[in-house]
């Protein structure tokens, strides 16, 4: 099997939990992923809520921000876009990304869901601090998130923030008194603010995330967008033990290797989730989307 990571940055993954990666992808996948983001950010213009062909579980594949107007349009989710594009299929099946989750699990992986989280400039939106493995219990933790940068992503417009090595210790609550919120307690929060530090590089790069790691990221204050396409893919052999929070046809799909005959376990408790029935996450965590009035 070829490899596309060294050793070190094998070792440098499993270590902090994240590795970046520049030139993922083509020059000619890239411009392809952009055109159809930039038709769909258009498409947005004429909408007032949610919108689009609907996902497997019927919610809007489109989800925008409280503050969207056509002349500012806040797009900031769209929903397993490998179901109604080429060019994000093509990505999410058999670019150079695949192979490097395959350097990290093995050879045999599993496509899970993907998505594009966008930040279009005087967009609002933000992300919580939360791990993602509590959205997604697995029977183990060989889950592997590859962020690919479709813009220049910097501080300035709200590149992900990561405290690296959060992978390997404690899998934290996201739910409050007995409601999931879909976040971390603000104690722990504040704690992971402290020790963050931001993931940033030139657009085709992609971050590579442990399911476990903790992460957030802040609104865009620049005139600039940030973009980002996210495939969640797993072992073949991590079997989901909760819903998947974004159901597609493509889920469980064999992208590299071969399908497992068995479960492998692993010692672990997590809460199980709440899934949103909402167009997006950003609703559970407490911001509202765009309403038609």
């Amino acid at each position: 099997m070829s490899t596309v990571l060294s050793r070190a940055q094998v070792d440098a993954f499993w270590r902090d939990g994240v590795l970046t990666v520049p030139d993922a992808v083509t020059s000619d996948q890239l411009a392809r992923l952009n055109a159809d983001l930039a038709s769909w950010v258009e498409d947005s213009r004429a909408h007032s809520a949610p919108f689009g062909p609907p996902t497997l579980d019927e919610r809007p594949r489109f989800d925008m921000g409280a503050e969207h107007t056509p002349e500012h349009p806040a797009l900031r989710r769209v929903n397993n876009p490998s179901d109604i594009s080429d060019a994000y299929l093509e990505v999410m099946t058999d670019a150079r990304t695949v192979d490097m989750i395959a350097d990290l699990l093995g050879p045999n992986l599993k496509f899970h869901h993907c998505k594009i989280n966008v930040k279009l400039p005087g967009a609002r939106t933000e992300v919580a601090y939360h791990q993602d493995f509590a959205y997604t219990p697995h029977t183990n933790d060989d889950v592997v998130t590859a962020l690919l940068m479709l813009d220049d992503v910097t501080e300035e417009n709200g590149c992900l923030m990561v405290v690296p090595g959060t992978h390997k210790g404690p899998i934290f609550s996201l739910f409050k008194d007995g409601v999931f919120t879909g976040r971390m307690a603000d104690d722990i929060e504040s704690d992971m603010l402290e020790r963050q530090i931001p993931v940033t590089g030139k657009a085709g790069s992609v971050c590579l995330m442990h399911t476990r790691l903790a992460h957030g990221s802040a609104a865009n204050r620049s005139e600039r967008p940030r973009g980002l396409y996210i495939c969640v893919y797993t072992a073949a052999d991590a079997v989901p033990i909760a819903r998947n929070p974004m159901p597609n046809p493509n889920e469980g799909r064999i992208v590299r290797g071969a399908a497992s005959p068995t479960a492998r376990m692993i010692p672990l408790e997590v809460e199980l989730p709440k899934q949103p029935k909402s167009a997006s996450f950003f609703t559970v965590q407490g911001q509202a989307s765009a309403a038609a009035e």
